[in-house]
């Protein structure tokens, strides 16, 4: 299917099967991508595509993300992802993406004062979490709590209410790292501490993680600014697993808290948010085993060993990723203010140098991507391995919210319906119990 322009500038491809061609239509991005527009493909030829994975297959055009995996680029609205973790905020970010400008003080401040405003849950939510054991996993706490939201807010169900779809997105993106907090609580029998009006959104996150009410806590403006850039650095990723399955139940009109909750769900799998936890569930068992990284990376290299690097390659990088660069500078500066030193940032260290010197990952460029570092940053935090998805899911919030938006304002969004190509059994007839 060469490109081909036609009599008009337009540009076309020509899609030949036996002996009849068909010319379709061919889009083009503002980073110069090149797309084959397929929609009318079936009405035409009475052919579908067959595309495992989506792993070829636009499915939308977005105005808020690019990304360049071949070059290692990511910008948020055209905004390098570096140039927002040096200057930026986490709530600025949110605000970027979800709206498609940097706000000025005045839209800042708005926008803040909404988040502090909606930081409360219903008192009747508490109760929700006395159903859980102390066994429950933090994301499906999350998942259940952000989609319980719609039954306290049932306005939100009108997704073309514009004005009330405001005071949704900040309900919801505020009350996410409540339910989050809320939620670790739980699970280590601590009671739970209330948001206050007086801090930052990320040092509120980390009061009601980490305060008791028996003492004081000092939020460490230091540890609040890496806990920015870290929720920065998730905040979106273009059309990912959970953000395509957040557009993918919106399209049914679905509304934010019940897009936003089966994407969580999307998202905690071990292949997208749970990649952290791998990462150092892996990191523990190379110092548990003493060997030094270079005996893993020659297992990593053996098909039949079993063994696999987690925090390497990436489905769309074919770089290194351009957020990896970034957190592992920030992991050497929160290493620096803990008292004791953590040994699984040196193994992890030592295991980059060792892949990235072989060439058997070099030519794979198999380079590290953000889990692999991002999961020793929370746990210097004092965040437990099992909340390191959560912290993932907050970051990316400002992402799904922003898609789910776009989507609902796109007067072109249909109901996401995918094709197949059966293959099953061919035409049969039901057999009597009797002969069977």
């Amino acid at each position: 299917m060469p490109d081909k322009v036609t009599s008009n500038g337009e540009l076309k491809a020509e899609l030949r099967i036996a002996d009849k061609t068909w010319e379709v239509p061919v889009v083009v991005g503002t980073e110069d991508e090149h797309a084959i527009d397929i929609g009318k493909l079936r009405a035409q030829t009475g052919y579908v595509t067959l595309d495992p994975a989506y792993m070829n297959t636009a499915s939308t055009k977005s105005a808020i993300t690019y990304l360049d995996g071949e070059r290692g680029i990511l910008r948020y609205r055209g905004i390098p992802i570096d140039e927002l973790a040096e200057k930026s905020t986490f709530v600025e970010v949110a605000y970027l993406l979800i709206y498609g400008h940097l706000p000025n003080k005045t839209e800042l401040g708005g926008f803040s004062e909404q988040l502090t405003r909606h930081s409360m849950l219903h008192e009747d939510m508490k109760r929700f979490y006395d159903g859980y054991p102390g066994t429950a996993h933090p994301m499906a706490i999350l998942s259940a709590m952000v989609l319980s939201l719609s039954s306290f807010y049932p306005e939100a169900l009108d997704v073309k209410n514009r004005a009330e779809q405001e005071a949704t997105i900040a309900r919801l993106l505020s009350k996410m790292r409540t339910i989050a907090a809320f939620s670790f609580k739980k699970s280590i029998g601590q009671p739970f501490v209330y948001p206050k009006n007086n801090l930052s959104y990320c040092a509120n996150f980390l009061n009601m993680m980490f305060s008791v009410p028996a003492e004081p806590y000092a939020v460490d403006e230091d540890i609040v600014k890496v806990l920015n850039l870290l929720l920065i650095l998730h905040a979106d990723h273009e059309q990912n697993c959970s953000t395509s399955t957040v557009r993918q139940v919106g399209s049914s009109q679905a509304n934010l808290f019940a897009s936003i909750s089966a994407g969580i769900c999307a998202l905690w799998g071990p292949l997208h948010g749970g990649a952290n936890e791998e990462v150092l569930s892996m990191l523990q068992a190379i110092k548990d085993d003493g060997s030094g990284p270079k005996k893993f990376v020659d297992l990593a290299k053996q098909k039949d060993s079993g063994f696999r690097l987690m925090g390497f390659g990436h489905r769309v990088y074919k770089n290194y990723d351009p957020r990896a660069k970034i957190i592992k500078v920030a992991a050497d500066k929160v290493m620096q203010k803990m008292k004791q030193p953590d040994p699984l940032l040196d193994i992890a260290k030592a295991l980059e140098e060792a892949a990235l010197s072989d060439p058997y990952f070099v030519e794979r460029k198999l380079y590290p991507n953000v889990d692999f570092y991002s999961g020793i940053i929370y746990r210097a935090l004092g965040i437990p391995t099992n909340m390191f998805t959560v912290m993932f899911a907050i970051g990316r919030t400002p992402g799904w919210i922003a898609h789910w938006k776009e989507m609902m304002e796109d007067p072109t969004t249909k109901i996401f319906r995918p094709r197949q190509i059966y293959t099953g059994p061919p035409l049969g007839h039901y057999i009597p119990m009797d002969r069977r």
